[in-house]
């Protein structure tokens, strides 16, 4: 992934009180105002079911210099699952698919960050859902970086893409009227906290 110049955030404090300061990448928050996560599943053949995960929690890091120091760390909540159909989010929330009562939160973890080319790279990590936890590698398209006009916050934007089986994670029902494959696509915009709302030279 893509960052910008890294923060000075640290000091380790020596008996003589001189500090050693240490670099750390850009840590973002999400915007939940322009963060989507979306997935897409294949309904017997007909169409493709979309739906959303409304809540979720975690951060991103980002170096422009270093990208392989970046990470991910997301947890989404499958009872905020929405397909505008609340008949279909509740047979979603049960116990044949998400499972919700049992297993409340999904997880995202990089591992690895690579870089494909001048916009593109590639984020791998380890998704756990259902309580089986298998590696998962994102397709991430860097938009840009900059100064929001209106807010003055920094953001920084992705687009990201993978594809992944719900079998793996042992969620079998109904296969194969619906479908086996899942796409996720996922729209990003981050905050940085540090220069939020400063007064940036653009």
């Amino acid at each position: 992934m893509y960052i910008r110049s890294a923060l000075f955030v640290s000091a380790l404090v020596t008996g003589t009180a001189f500090g050693a300061q240490a670099e750390a990448p850009d840590r973002y928050e999400f915007d939940k105002s322009h963060t989507h996560i979306i997935f897409m599943i294949e309904h017997l053949g007909f169409s493709k079911t979309i739906g959303r995960f409304k809540d979720y929690d975690g951060y991103f890091t980002f170096d422009e210099k270093e990208p392989a120091k970046s990470e991910v760390k997301v947890t989404l909540k499958p009872a905020s699952v929405d397909t505008s159909v609340p008949d279909l989010d509740k047979a979603l929330q049960g116990e044949k698919f998400f499972n919700t009562e049992k297993f409340p939160t999904m997880e995202f973890k990089s591992t690895a960050v690579a870089v494909t080319g001048e916009k593109t790279g590639t984020v791998t990590g380890d998704l756990t859902m259902l309580g089986v936890t298998k590696p998962v590698t994102l397709d991430v398209t860097y938009n840009k970086s900059g100064v929001h006009p209106y807010t003055n916050n920094y953001i920084s934007g992705f687009s990201i893409r993978t594809k992944l089986k719900r079998s793996d994670f042992g969620m079998s029902s109904y296969l194969p009227d619906v479908g086996d494959e899942v796409t996720a696509i996922i729209e990003v915009e981050g905050i940085d906290p540090f220069k939020k709302r400063d007064k940036i030279e653009k």
